[in-house]
């Protein structure tokens, strides 16, 4: 086991390894900017190293200073987290030249399943389903207009080297293809230097679904069921759950072994997510996959037992999943996470700044991920989540009521926060009825409207 682990992130994410690590005794290294001097990440790490000013690409994404720290502190692994670098295969080979375990997949692994079309095209041929796409970079929008005829309107552009919602276009038609082309191509490259564009099928109403997965450095993959995501906001997720109500037990364990088979055979290995669509008749489509641990992965956690972040630690440290996980995975009862940004709940415009008080909900079937605090300052520079709120229950009624008795007793003052949004989407019945897709928040939104003007 490794004797001291540098955490290259911040905020709850980092804090989340912090305890993964005290928990297995290892010592733990924080990197921070200046703007998160008085964070709890450094508090609670053995050892802080700042790293650089506040922008992220002058601290956190600073592969060289990042590198340095690590060399400093003489580490023997990085666990990245998610977001940042987490999905860097350049930064990985440089851990890995570095001689410094990387707490994650192969970095040949990362950059084959981080370009969405070699992905696509690497599902495709290990037969798990795809959605109709083009084979690979659409060249041009003349390329473009030809595939989008060829398989008909709508159709959706997507940034190869993306994720996020960046890079992403809906097209309805031929007429409209060559400008939301441009927006989209220029948006990738800002965003992630890289302009190219692919495109699939669009499904109109579907429902946002992904399956967890670890597997070992041996060449054992394990399949730890799904999780709904499809409560989002411009592609941002607001709400994810375990397990969704839309996948029956048959269909959990064929995806499974689907999903197992082709892992094993690209050589994958530490934890990973396999993001699908299901459209209205129930049928499932690969769109991409994540490289790395998630937001969200708390709620596996929740109905499975097992802590997924110790099993990336003890999975990088070459142990095998059958001494991690000794009993066959079962899921049990249900989970709902709650993302709680600093944002006006209304406009969704960011609001930095320092709280002046800071109360967390408890009791049976809480958990709160958070790095905030009463006095604490939320800085602007980074992502504006600063809180999951996680519920869990016997079944999805259950983990409902208590997630919304937990959101009436969560205090943040000083900033605005999504918090209010939340009690109104779980007081929402089409939400409690399970009847939702990736366009809800739109309803939700055109309804609240409706009800304002039936008012005056």
């Amino acid at each position: 086991m490794f004797k001291k682990v540098l955490i290259a992130n911040r905020g709850e994410i980092a804090l989340r390894v912090i305890s993964a690590c005290k928990e297995l005794g290892i010592r733990t290294v924080a990197i921070y900017s200046e703007a998160d001097r008085n964070s709890l990440h450094v508090k609670f790490a053995d050892e802080a190293i700042c790293i650089g000013p506040p922008r992220s690409a002058d601290s956190y994404l600073n592969v060289p200073a990042v590198i340095s720290a690590a060399e400093i502190a003489d580490v023997d692994a990085i666990h990245p987290g998610y977001g940042l670098l987490s999905e860097n295969a350049n930064f990985a080979e440089v851990c890995r030249a570095s001689n410094i375990k990387f707490i994650g997949p192969p970095p040949e692994v990362t950059r084959m399943m981080g370009e969405k079309s070699t992905a696509r095209q690497t599902m495709k041929k290990a037969k798990v389903p795809i959605l109709p796409g083009s084979d690979g970079v659409i060249g041009s929008v003349d390329e473009a207009l030809e595939w989008a005829g060829s398989v008909g309107y709508p159709v959706i552009l997507k940034a190869v080297a993306g994720g996020g919602g960046r890079g992403m276009r809906i097209v309805r038609s031929k007429d409209e293809l060559p400008g939301l082309y441009d927006q989209a191509s220029t948006e990738a490259l800002n965003a992630f230097g890289n302009g190219d564009l692919y495109m699939e099928k669009f499904i109109e109403r579907p429902r946002h679904i992904e399956f967890q997965v670890l597997a070992d450095e041996h060449g054992n993959v394990m399949s730890l069921g799904e999780r709904e995501c499809s409560i989002q906001r411009r592609h941002q997720k607001l709400i994810e759950e375990a397990p969704s109500l839309q996948v029956t037990p048959e269909l959990r364990k064929k995806l499974g072994n689907v999903i197992e088979k082709s892992l094993k055979e690209i050589g994958y290995w530490n934890a990973g997510t396999i993001e699908f669509l299901m459209d209205e008749d129930g049928q499932i489509y690969f769109i991409e996959m994540n490289t790395r641990i998630q937001v969200e992965h708390c709620v596996t956690e929740m109905v499975t037992g097992i802590d997924l972040v110790k099993a990336q630690i003890r999975i990088a440290a070459g142990e095998k999943l059958s001494d991690i996980i000794t009993e066959p995975v079962q899921i049990r009862g249900h989970a709902i996470e709650c993302r709680i940004n600093a944002e006006h709940p209304e406009k969704f415009t960011p609001s930095a700044g320092k709280i002046t008080a800071f109360n967390v909900p408890g009791g049976n079937g809480v958990r709160v991920d958070t790095a905030q605090y009463a006095e604490g300052v939320v800085p602007p520079y980074y992502d504006s989540m600063i809180a999951k709120l996680i519920a869990y229950g016997r079944d999805r009624e259950e983990a409902m009521n208590r997630q919304q008795r937990a959101l009436s007793q969560f205090v943040v003052q000083g900033i605005h926060t999504t918090i209010p949004l939340h009690q109104r989407i779980f007081a929402d019945e089409e939400f409690r009825r399970g009847d939702f897709d990736t366009k809800f928040m739109e309803r939700f939104f055109a309804r609240e409207e409706e009800r304002k003007k039936s008012q005056i």
